[in-house]
């Protein structure tokens, strides 16, 4: 017997709802798994069938075969009893194995829908969605949609089949005892929702408790937290911290574990009282000769399987809702609406010369609440800690406003905004570089987001050789448009692999080409695995500029037509600043080039800079115009890129 199904009991209101939709959505997952649902149900018939011969067997043997002792009798219905286990075991197997391939059938099913749909989502929902919640809908969610329909699904059937049977049978064998059986289930079912109700409430802050614990190693065994805790010598108070947590998760495991063998206790004196009952009355029939002792020693057996199958089918529509749910939360995933989508028959970009304008674009971060996902409450699951340290719980709301400038920049007080880009209009042409600058939370990343279809401008078109971004397949929008951030991140594999990330089908002398390109082939070589050398989680086992090169390198691979880069070098010795820029060189020379401009040099080589102000092009034209004009640029230039050496 088992109490696992007590953890999802629920009250009234709580109780997670089932639709006609809903179920004939999920069933349509099980369609092609039939044949091995039907042959699921076949085997589930035999063992039943097999388990009512037993008691059968038992009382033949008492009522007949030692009466009369039939030693030859005797040892063939042995001999049954032991092959009817070992016949329900091979069937079990084969069982098991059908219902494994339906199980992981559909958790495959699922997670490549889920998966494939995700990859098509923008860059929109990311930043407005946690990691941790889209793991949990890959996972958990997903792997409670199979419990649905390779096990919840099973045992309701099974259970059902047999009770049936067992009752069919026990009115067969004496239907005075089969009503006095039945009528000790009220105090079963009373005694079961009412533990389970007490048991629900323990498995629920079991798992709060296990989220906070969970949720604390995630911030803190993780590259960036482990690196925090140790610069500021917190390792005690956060050892102390865990050990909280942990105690937490230790004291309510001890107290689910006393109040679980409680419910088994009360479930055996129940289940005791009917045995009593049965075979009280059994004994006076048989003292009265009214039937056989193997009729009662039969019936005994068949009492208790009944309990069984009773048990289960008791706790069986919560946790078939419950299943449900989770196949409710995944196919919210599948469901979503794309932002970024791709026209229907879209044409693909081809002999792209690289001509770049953007007309009278608009652009705000305002988050469309469709496309997002909904706030989940997770029947039986505790799982959303939304301050780790403090042990807050966070609402769960999303912003309205992903930023109000520029995202992925520090904004300054005086951009802080509604709208992040407002009526800009620029061309670049084939080849030319254009340098954007301005104050920090002005838009200019943001301006960068749009050109790869990140994000959909709110108005306005951007056009690729007069091409409308939002008519392109996306396929070829990204062949044509290579970016390196200012955050350059790489996988945690070998330099190989995330340079032919770009290319994967780059030989090893276009590979040292490009890394030649971005002056980052010698210090590869001087590695003792070379370019099969692991970076580490995110690259922090090489230096910022290390990072960037490689970024440098694997746009090169890639050789975009137009290329879009944050030349943020403030950050990095002058060696690696020197060895950027150089490489800077080359990989501009005959592109289209829209940089975030950091380096006077990057300024005076462009044939335009765009002064950006507020989501704003305040000012553009050449260095020396812009300095002749006395505006915004000249007060950068006095601020910082004066005092530069050229």
């Amino acid at each position: 017997m088992h109490y696992g199904w007590f953890n999802y009991m629920r009250s009234g209101d709580e109780k997670p709802k089932v639709t006609r939709q809903l179920l004939l959505r999920v069933l349509s997952y099980a369609r092609g798994y039939w044949w091995h649902i039907a042959g699921m149900l076949f085997t589930i018939l035999l063992t039943t069938g097999l388990s009512l011969l037993t008691p059968l067997i038992f009382r033949n043997m008492i009522d007949v075969v030692i009466p009369a002792k039939d030693a030859n009798r005797l040892i063939l219905l042995a001999l049954t009893l032991l092959a009817i286990p070992a016949i329900e075991g091979v069937i079990n197997v084969f069982q098991r194995r059908l219902n494994a391939t339906v199980g992981e059938g559909v958790i495959y099913d699922l997670r490549s829908s889920l998966f494939a749909r995700l990859q098509h989502m923008s860059l929109r929902f990311f930043t407005n969605t946690k990691v941790g919640e889209l793991m949990s809908r890959l996972n958990n969610d997903v792997v409670g949609a199979q419990n649905a329909i390779s096990n919840t699904i099973v045992n309701i059937v099974t259970n059902l089949i047999e009770a049936i049977a067992l009752i069919a049978v026990m009115l067969t064998l004496e239907w005075r005892l089969t009503i006095v059986s039945v009528l000790i289930l009220p105090l079963f079912i009373i005694s079961a929702q009412r533990l389970g109700v007490v048991l629900r409430d323990i498995a629920r802050e079991g798992m709060d408790h296990n989220a906070k614990m969970n949720a604390h190693m995630n911030e803190t065994l993780n590259i960036g937290g482990a690196l925090l805790v140790k610069l500021f010598g917190r390792s005690r108070e956060e050892e102390k911290r865990f050990r909280e947590r942990a105690a937490n998760v230790r004291d309510i495991g001890i107290k689910r574990a006393v109040v679980g063998s409680t419910f088994f206790v009360i479930f055996g004196l129940v289940s005791a009282v009917g045995t009593a009952l049965v075979y009280g009355l059994g004994g006076y029939y048989v003292i009265t000769d009214v039937f056989t002792v193997g009729t009662i020693v039969a019936f005994g057996a068949y009492l208790g399987q009944l309990y069984g199958a009773l048990q289960g089918l008791a706790g069986a529509p919560v946790e078939f809702s419950t299943s449900m749910v989770s196949f409710e939360r995944v196919f919210e995933v599948i469901d979503l609406p794309q932002d970024i989508a791709e026209k229907p028959n879209a044409p693909e970009l081809r002999d792209i010369k690289g001509e770049l304008e953007f007309d009278n674009v608009t652009f705000n971060y305002r988050v469309d609440e469709s496309i997002l996902l909904k706030d989940v409450k997770r029947y039986g699951r505790m799982e959303d800690v939304g301050a780790v340290l403090s042990l807050s719980k966070g609402n769960g709301k999303k912003k309205d406003d992903e930023n109000a400038s520029d995202s992925p920049e520090a904004d300054a007080a005086s951009q802080a905004r509604d709208i992040a880009l407002e009526r800009l209009s620029f061309l670049a042409r084939p080849g030319q570089l254009v340098a954007l600058v301005g104050p920090s939370g002005a838009g200019k990343t943001t301006v960068t987001y749009l050109i790869p279809r990140l994000y959909d401008p709110t108005d306005g078109v951007i056009r690729i050789d007069g091409h409308d971004l939002r008519d392109v397949t996306l396929e070829s929008l990204s062949s044509a448009i290579g970016m390196v951030t200012q955050e350059t991140y790489l996988f945690h594999d070998t330099i190989r692999t995330n340079l032919t990330y770009a290319k994967p089908d780059a030989t090893q002398a276009e590979i040292e080409s490009a890394a030649k390109a971005a002056n980052i082939h010698n210090f590869i070589m001087d590695l003792p695995d070379g370019y099969d050398t692991i970076v580490g989680e995110r690259g922090y086992r090489l230096s910022g500029g290390e990072k960037q090169r490689i970024a440098l390198a694997r746009v090169i691979l890639k050789d975009p037509r137009i290329l879009v880069l944050d030349e943020a070098t403030s950050s990095l010795d002058s060696e690696s600043e020197s060895l950027i820029q150089d490489a800077l060189k080359r990989v501009m020379a005959g592109r289209t080039s829209i940089v975030i401009a950091h380096r006077l040099s990057t300024i005076l080589a462009a044939d335009q800079i765009l002064v950006m102000d507020r989501g704003k092009i305040v000012e553009r034209g050449t260095h020396e115009q812009l300095l002749a004009s006395g505006g915004l640029y000249s007060q950068l230039y006095e601020t910082q890129f004066r005092a530069e050496k050229i």
